[in-house]
């Protein structure tokens, strides 16, 4: 019998924290400083070892401190008695990369994990055996612990703890999504916790209005723009709008409710604990019924929202597509066929995440890193600011005043998905704590506009701005400190200046408003718009401009970059991964070769090759489309029959139009892109499946550096939509789903080449 079964004496529940961290009702607090953690999912075992420590370097200048990842069982252990920890499935070798790195990690161990995979990441012999899955029928926890035991002995030693101060694991949740098992979410933290897993924090999920043990675990919240759980017919799901609305509800009641009876609770938030998130949504899967669009502005505006709504730990899922991994015995997704109300793709779990399953940056990536440079440098003052949220239907603008004491930020949001979009605003402007008015004069907030603003703040020589930009960074200069801000489209930029006597102020013109003394730049905002007061040197960035800075550290020493691409940094120097044309880095401090600029400096690249197109040969045409069919446990539309699939059209490429020639020495990213039309494609190399995806209106990445082509063709088979089937895509790509139809438009290859842009120049 289990050692933690319940008719055993089970060991006291430690409290949360250790190792240096703690938790109060604010915040997590790391070495007596208060921390803001941003944490994103990437999937190690649905991706190849090769590329976990690049991707995983791409994560952390995106502004990720925090990797989690599943431990899906049925990848380890498709077949009783056969577990395997080896090559995608090492676990300790992604933990060890990680923690290289510079990332800590939560490891979310299950037992039942979804995560759209089959049985919720059971094995098939598992959810076969007759015990009481999920709960503490104690035959069900003695597979549990053997389990439990094994993660235990693979990750020894890369738990946090008093004695491993440093190791990388500093969070552990238990299951996922259970909702009404309180006792067993206890149990099976005893139960990791008696074979010896140490964690300073210990989670579990806590949306659907679960019923998490509140003494034992921390309930982590969920947030998604769109689901594709819904249904077929729904155009914006009813929970989308909550969370574009600033509040202090933390509990989203909808998510896995098309698994489950919702219940009927006005949700279950405690607020003894910080507000802490583990799957914002980074973006969204597809279903064969329900294909979501989520916009790039969606997830960059619904994260905003919650740090106006005190998150006080952002956690994206997922934050890093992958591609579902195939067993010994079949794919792993979730389907029909396997008890769920949804077919999903057999290989895809791209997501459209920041960053893409073949390692693509997608422009979420670059607004969500804004946001996270501002955490590393401004969060910890952020966490301890209360939070006053407006009045909709009485203010007419969504906003949250987070102040105290006279300083802080004002958020505010006029962004909802593309289905409900909000309106333009006219004469917006917010009243503070103190009675004043911000901005100075009402202003027009563009429908899409989402931004935060500074009240007071303090920046170097500056004793106290107010304005209408954002900040992102800072860093100090031999010359002085330099603030990067960025503005807002559609709003124009006011600075209110509070300097000391004799202060010199340029770069800015003065004027007189109802709220007294203003200072509007006097160049447009871009590279070459500062502000100078003093020695403190205030740049303000255009839109563009904004999602093009980097911050981080080489060698020891701080470097904050405008870079159009991708951007690594190490004791080297910058890794730029050159996914646009662009030749020009601008960088402080100066790296070796570069010229001034300003107050960057800019060191130019030679050109690079454009994106090449690729020759695609027609084998053959479809000869027919798939029966419209229901199915699953929601009589939702079904994906087309293996048999089917002798109706496709079918395409080749020819391997030799996807190599490219390297300069010696030299590394790249290599990517396919289709644009197709149809209902659903897979990609074949001989007799593979490497690849496929429902089609919702979105071009279909393949990372060419993991497909063994080794002489043979990539084949792509194409059924076309049958016109009956009434799948849910978005109304602006709806045109596009023409019956019959089974093309693809272009193929090009995009090739990313990888170069050191030189090390820093003498101190």
């Amino acid at each position: 019998m289990p050692t933690n079964s319940p008719s055993s004496a089970a060991p006291t529940i430690s409290r949360q924290g250790g190792a240096g961290l703690e938790i109060d009702a604010t915040s997590l607090i790391r070495g007596g400083e208060r921390w803001f953690p941003v944490m994103g999912e990437y999937h190690f075992s649905r991706d190849v070892p090769e590329r976990w420590e690049h991707e995983l370097r791409k994560m952390k200048a995106g502004g990720i401190d925090t990797v989690a990842t599943y431990l899906i069982w049925i990848l380890h252990e498709e077949i009783r008695g056969e577990r395997s920890w080896a090559d995608h499935l090492d676990v300790r070798r992604f933990v060890e990369t990680a923690g290289r790195v510079g990332l800590n990690v939560v490891m979310r161990i299950g037992p039942w994990a979804h995560g759209e995979a089959r049985n919720g990441g059971f094995p098939d012999w598992l959810q076969a055996l007759p015990v009481k899955h999920r709960t503490n029928d104690p035959a069900y926890l003695e597979l549990v612990e053997e389990w439990y035991a094994d993660i235990e002995a693979q990750l020894r030693g890369q738990f946090r703890s008093d004695d491993a101060p440093d190791a990388p694991i500093i969070a552990v949740q238990v299951d996922n999504e259970l909702y009404d098992q309180p006792e067993h979410l206890a149990t099976l933290r005893r139960l990791a916790e008696s074979v010896g897993m140490t964690a300073p924090f210990w989670v579990a999920t806590g949306w659907g209005g679960a019923q998490v043990p509140q003494d034992e675990l921390i309930s982590v919240y969920a947030g998604y723009s769109d689901g594709f759980w819904e249904e077929s017919d729904v155009e914006l799901p009813a929970f989308s709008r909550m969370h574009f609305i600033f509040s202090d509800v933390r509990d989203d009641l909808s998510v896995g409710a098309d698994v489950r009876d919702a219940p009927e609770t006005d949700g279950r938030d405690d607020h003894r604990y910080p507000f802490i998130t583990c799957e914002l949504g980074g973006g969204m899967a597809v279903a064969y019924h329900r294909r979501p669009h989520v916009d790039p502005e969606d997830i960059a505006a619904l994260a905003l929202t919650k740090l106006g709504g005190r998150s006080a730990w952002q956690g994206y899922y997922v934050y890093h597509g992958t591609t579902q991994a195939s067993g010994r015995l079949s794919g792993m997704q979730e389907s029909q066929e396997t008890a769920y109300p949804n077919d999903l793709p057999r290989k895809d779990y791209d997501f459209f995440a920041p960053i893409g399953a073949a390692g693509t940056l997608r422009p979420h990536y670059h607004r969500l890193r804004t946001q996270h440079l501002f955490l590393q440098e401004w969060g910890a003052e952020l966490l301890e600011l209360p939070a006053a949220f407006t009045d909709i239907e009485d203010a007419g603008v969504r906003s949250a005043v987070r102040v105290a004491d006279g300083r802080g930020y004002v958020f505010v949001n006029n962004h909802q998905p593309a289905a409900a979009a909000l309106p333009p605003l006219s004469n917006v402007q917010l009243t503070l704590p103190d009675g004043s008015r911000f901005p100075s004069a009402p202003i027009d907030l563009p429908s899409g506009a989402a931004a935060f603003w500074p009240i007071a703040q303090p920046y170097g020589d500056v004793a106290a701005l107010s304005g209408t930009v954002q900040p992102i960074t800072r860093i100090d200069t031999a010359d002085g400190l330099v603030v990067i801000f960025g503005t807002t489209a559609g709003i124009p930029v006011e600075l209110d200046l509070r300097v000391d006597d004799g202060a010199v102020i340029s770069g800015a013109r003065e004027i007189e408003t109802s709220e007294g003394k203003r200072w509007v730049p006097t160049t447009a905002p871009g590279p070459d718009c500062v502000v100078t007061v003093g020695s403190t040197r205030l740049v303000i960035l255009d839109p563009a401009s904004s999602a093009r800075v980097w911050a981080g550290e080489v060698d020891g020493r701080r470097v904050v970059a405008l870079w159009d691409g991708g951007l690594t940094f190490g004791a080297e120097g910058l890794l730029l991964e050159r996914w646009s044309a662009a030749t020009e880095l601008l960088t402080i401090p100066a790296l070796a070769g570069g010229a001034p600029a300003g107050v960057f400096s800019r060191l130019t690249l030679p050109p690079i090759e454009g994106d090449a197109s690729v020759s695609v040969r027609t084998v053959r045409e479809a000869s027919g489309a798939p029966a419209l069919r229901r199915g699953g446990t929601a009589n939702r539309f079904g994906a087309p029959l293996e048999e089917e699939w002798a109706q496709a059209a079918v395409f080749e490429i020819d391997p030799s139009e996807l190599v490219a020639e390297l300069v010696e020495g030299e590394d790249a990213a290599n990517v396919l892109r289709l644009t197709w039309f149809g209902d659903v494609a897979r990609a074949y190399v001989g007799d593979e499946l490497v690849a496929d995806q429902f089609w919702y209106g979105r071009t279909w990445e393949l990372d060419l550096a993991v497909l063994d082509l080794a002489g043979r063709p990539l084949r792509i088979e194409i059924l076309p939509w049958n016109g009956e089937t009434d799948f849910f895509v978005d109304s602006r790509v709806r045109a596009d789903r023409v019956a019959g139809r089974a093309e693809i438009a272009s193929a090009e290859h995009i090739r990313a080449p990888r170069v050191i842009a030189g090390g820093l120049s003498a101190r």
